[in-house]
């Protein structure tokens, strides 16, 4: 694995700050997060920003296909030339933000479930992760690296000043495990924080199943809006629009107190709140 530093100096090219560019530089990091990804050779992997191909590479020779996405232009002759002389034939390059790239087509095309890879720009982290979530139908896991008090975030349990919306979306239909921490000296150039590798193996079916799951992420969105309030006051004062009585009622027949906040409640709570107010809206 070459220099970062070097391969960026030869191209005549710097980082860009503006896009989050930190080029992983450890070759016993990049390993170790391949070896961990659980990646086999029959795998089709979409990955989330080729940076200079130090997961790309590695991942396209165990692996049967790999769209890779890298949204700055600069990056794609060299890429390009990257790939042709390791004669990796099975990388499809993809010039585009990961935001603007149909994660279903993909999969629909291969006609399997696909695995997700990448080092996330951390302004646009929680909006990939909805999207995943959103075609975990047609995603088997996602190895993904996150600055590290995101994936603290993820990772939180109840109770947690941590644990918020994103943890109980992820935590409903996915199991979660940290496997990497990565010192910001593994990075060229240096970040000001650490990372962590979450993988993220989605389930068949969620173990607390919802009967409208839209409406569940609207309620966990509604219970940590405001998250120095009550559950019951963050619920009135949200988009669901539901008054006093019936924030009582629901609470009340979900066996949750009124004085507790959203980040004490668990996942099962959330999807029995959900469910009960489901029916209190939508058939009562």
């Amino acid at each position: 694995m070459r220099s970062p530093a070097l391969i960026m100096k030869e191209s005549n090219l710097r980082p860009k700050k503006g896009m989050g560019q930190n080029f992983l530089s450890d070759k016993n990091m990049v390993e170790k997060i391949v070896s961990r990804s659980k990646i086999m050779a029959d795998d089709i992997v979409l990955e989330i920003g080729s940076g200079l191909g130090a997961l790309t590479v590695p991942v396209a020779r165990i692996s049967r296909k790999v769209y890779t996405v890298e949204k700055d232009r600069q990056l794609i002759p060299l890429l390009n030339t990257m790939f042709t002389e390791k004669s990796l034939e099975n990388i499809i390059l993809i010039e585009k933000s990961i935001l603007d790239v149909d994660i279903d087509e993909i999969a629909v095309k291969e006609g399997c479930k696909i695995v997700v890879i990448g080092n996330l720009p951390y302004n646009i982290s929680s909006q990939i992760l909805v999207r995943l979530i959103n075609s975990r139908h047609l995603v088997k896991s996602s190895t993904l690296m996150f600055q590290k008090e995101l994936a603290e975030r993820i990772c939180s349990g109840p109770g947690s000043k941590d644990y918020g919306r994103l943890s109980v979306m992820l935590q409903y239909c996915a199991d979660i495990k940290n496997i990497a921490n990565v010192q910001a000296k593994h990075f060229y150039p240096k970040p000001k924080v650490d990372s962590s590798v979450i993988k993220i193996d989605f389930k068949d079916e969620p173990e607390f199943p919802v009967t409208d799951e839209k409406f569940f992420f609207k309620v966990i969105k509604a219970g940590f809006g405001k998250r120095r309030k009550i559950l019951k006051n963050a619920l009135m004062g949200s988009e669901l629009h539901i008054d006093a009585q019936i924030a009582t009622e629901v609470l009340t027949d979900s066996g949750i107190d009124l004085k507790r906040r959203a980040e004490t409640l668990s996942v099962e709570e959330f999807s029995r709140l959900s469910n009960k107010l489901w029916n209190k809206i939508k058939v009562g």
